[in-house]
Formats: structure tokens, sequence, C-alpha cells
């Protein structure tokens, strides 16, 4: 199976986009029913060539009655025509005879986040990840569950599809990053990606884990001179427990929002951004506590080959024979815009257990990579 990704508004106002994607052959194309702030190219709009999101906005109608009550509402996008961008994107995309899958990104919201600074990641220096809500806290669960159910019941798509499922932390946030002189590893970058937001606070003293003795070795061991090995070595005895505690989180936010949009079609195909890997956060949030009744977890392929099919077959370990795993694989830069260099790529990656291929962009993308992307899936089908 494969699918394509995509924006509303690469859709929206085109009316040539619809029969594009389908061309490229894929089984279905995902279209961001919720998502973050970005400044997106749209080489082959007849109208423009950027697009500014200013937010992060839920681009499915927001009706105030099933809002009601929340403290985290999201925000429409006015950078889109029409009082339904995703359904105008869905329904067009249909009349090309493509089933429609909606892309939602829950916990990555800087416009929501840097209003309500207390729901936020905080790391071990009391810095805020205003991007990152945190899924400890109770408001941004109920969020996160009102998110899906309006996007399943508003947006009736074919399929779900889940990113940001659990805690962002140090990666993926900041616009104009500007962290990598910091000579960081990448266990540093993950204790750095561990809360001591209040609600994660009281679920470590819940826990039995002491918040003052966890801080400071956090705090240790991302000032050490020498790095620490591993997360686990930082945190010495209370690995354990954290571990649990931040595995957990992300299993219950998984579990609610498939159990929300069952709620509402039995039926619907889930497919979740996931990791093996239990301090994993950002997109990928972790499943290492529990992989939730979904019917395909995808991984990250944007990094190194090794790295990438090392994750793939951790995943397919990790997952019930029942679910399929996806390949996240970028048909943008750096990424050559070549068949034989991606064909190889997915060959790859389909060794170490990928069932599934989730190419990135079909938007983003020139008319060479659109391409590229054609005749890579062409491959991957077989012949008709």
């Amino acid at each position: 199976m494969s699918t394509v990704y995509a924006y509303p508004w690469d859709v929206v106002g085109d009316p040539g986009a619809a029969d594009r994607l389908a061309g490229l052959k894929a089984d279905t194309v995902a279209v961001a029913a919720s998502y973050h702030t970005v400044r997106a190219a749209t080489p082959q709009h007849p109208d423009h060539r950027m697009v500014q999101a200013r937010s992060a906005a839920c681009y499915v109608p927001v009706r105030p009655s099933a809002w009601q009550g929340s403290r985290l509402v999201p925000a429409e996008p006015d950078w889109v025509p029409g009082p339904d961008p995703f359904g105008a994107a869905r329904d067009a995309l249909h009349a090309a005879g493509t089933p429609v899958h909606a892309w939602v990104v829950l916990t990555h919201n800087s416009l929501l986040g840097t209003a309500n600074e207390d729901l936020v990641v905080r790391n071990a220096f009391g810095d805020r990840y205003t991007y990152a809500l945190c899924p400890s806290a109770p408001d941004v669960v109920d969020y996160c569950e009102r998110l899906v159910s309006e996007v399943m019941t508003v947006g009736a798509p074919d399929g779900l599809i889940l990113e940001a499922c659990g805690p962002l932390g140090a990666r993926h946030g900041g616009h104009h990053e500007k962290t990598e002189g910091a000579d960081w590893t990448p266990v540093q970058l993950d204790l750095l990606s561990l809360c001591f937001c209040a609600a994660c606070l009281e679920l470590y003293r819940e826990r039995g884990v002491d918040p003052v003795e966890l801080k400071g070795r956090v705090r240790d061991g991302v000032d050490a001179t020498e790095p620490p090995e591993s997360v686990d070595t930082a945190l010495g005895p209370l690995a354990e427990p954290v571990r649990a505690i931040r595995t957990g989180v992300a299993a219950d936010l998984a579990a609610r929002l498939v159990a929300r949009a069952r709620a509402v079609r039995p039926d619907i195909r889930i497919t979740m951004h996931a990791s093996a890997d239990p301090w994993a956060t950002g997109p990928f949030s972790t499943a290492a506590g529990g992989v939730p009744e979904v019917d395909c977890l995808v991984g990250n392929c944007w990094i190194p080959p090794d790295a990438a099919t090392e994750g793939l077959a951790a995943l397919r370990r990790l997952a019930p024979s029942r679910t399929s795993i996806g390949a996240y694989v970028l048909a943008l830069p750096p990424q050559p815009a070549d068949p034989e260099a991606l064909g190889a790529l997915t060959d790859r990656f389909a060794s170490a257990g990928a069932d599934e291929f989730h190419m990135y962009h079909g938007g983003l993308a020139s008319a060479r990579r659109l391409a590229t992307v054609s005749e890579t899936l062409a491959k991957r089908s077989g012949p008709e």
C-alpha cells in the first residue's frame, strides 16, 4: 500500500491538482486536517507559489458546539479560501477516484502552547517548549480527543493518520532553529525532552519518582563534559519508572484517540506515526508502552538509511503481525530526484519490514520529483 501526503491548499483552487495527485498511482492521499505553522512551497499551483500558514489550524470547520467547555480550541485558517478546506480537497480527490485519509497533527501547536504555557512541555532547566502541548495534562488530552472526533465526524475521511500522538521534545520545534552549535548528543537531546510541567511532576510523585532528584540527574547529563552513553545511564535507578511513565502517557493518549475515532466509524483504517524507542518524542511518538489497535505504524525514514532500517525493524518486532509497518519516505531534498535512488531506498526499507510507503510530499515537490515518486510507486506495484 502507498500513500502520498498533501495539504488542503495544494488542491483548493487548482483544478488539475486532484488528477495530478491521482496520477502518482498511490493507493491513498493523506490531506492535512490539522497542521502546525508552516511556510510551504506550491510549485504546481496555478495561482501562488508560497502559502504561509501563520499558525496551527484545523482544516475542517470548527463547530462552536463541539468545543464548548474546552480550554483549547483550534484556530481556523484564513489563508485557504472556503469554509471547509479539507472537505473541498477530499471531494476533489474523490472525484478523481482517490481515497482520502485525514492527516491529523495533535500536540504540535505553537499557537495554543504560547497562549497556555502551563500546558506545554517544560525541560529540567525550566525552559518551556511552546510548540509542544504536553499530553500529561488532561486539558491537552481533551483537546486531542475532540479534535479527532471532529475530524472523523465533520471531515468524513476514508482513513485517519495520527501524528505527534504523544509529547514533543527538544527536537522538531522552533522557527529558525539555532541549536546545532551546542553540540548536544542524541542522548542529551532526549534528556532535554523529558518534561517537568505541573502535570508531569504530579505523575512522577504519584509513581514514587522524586522530581528534584530526576531534575538533577537530567541537568547533570545535559551539562556533562563526557556525555552519558544512554538516557538509562544518566537517570540511573530512576530510568525504569520514568520510562514507564513516559511510554504510558503516549500509550494512553493513542488508545483514547483510537477509541474516539472508532466510536464514529468502527471500520475506519487508522495509521499512527510511531517509534519503538521508549524515549522518542516528536511527530513519531513512542509506541513502546503498548501498540494501540491501529492498522499501521509508520516509522521515520528521513534519517540516515541505517538508522531508518533499524527503526523499522524495531517497529516490526514491537507490533502485532496484523499491524502493517509503513516507511515515511522523503521525496524532497536532500533526496535526489532520481527514481533509481528512491527505488533502492524503498527496497531497503521493505527488507527491514515495511509493508507500506508513505511519500512526502505531493504538493511541495517539483514536477521532476513527482515523476520520481510516480515511477517509484509504479515499480513497487508491478505491472497492471
